[in-house]
């Protein structure tokens, strides 16, 4: 019996889009990027699903809460 080591891909959904992995980096540092051109990722929790076909899914999901 061998072991076979394979590389995970990534996949990121937030409101309904798929946003590209960007390698190298973690989760966290992965929503700050995309934090920038969305800022409510900002207070964004990150789930993370399970792996289908060699993908993991991270989905944003934003808070819900009121202010003040």
């Amino acid at each position: 019996m061998s072991i076979v080591v394979a590389a995970l891909a990534r996949c990121f959904k937030y409101n309904g889009m798929t946003l590209p992995d960007i390698p190298g980096m973690c989760v966290e540092q992965v929503k700050e990027v995309y934090a920038a051109q969305y800022p409510e990722l900002l207070t964004a929790e990150a789930q993370v699903g399970e792996v289908v076909r060699g993908v993991q899914e991270i989905a944003f999901k934003r808070a819900v809460g009121t202010k003040g």
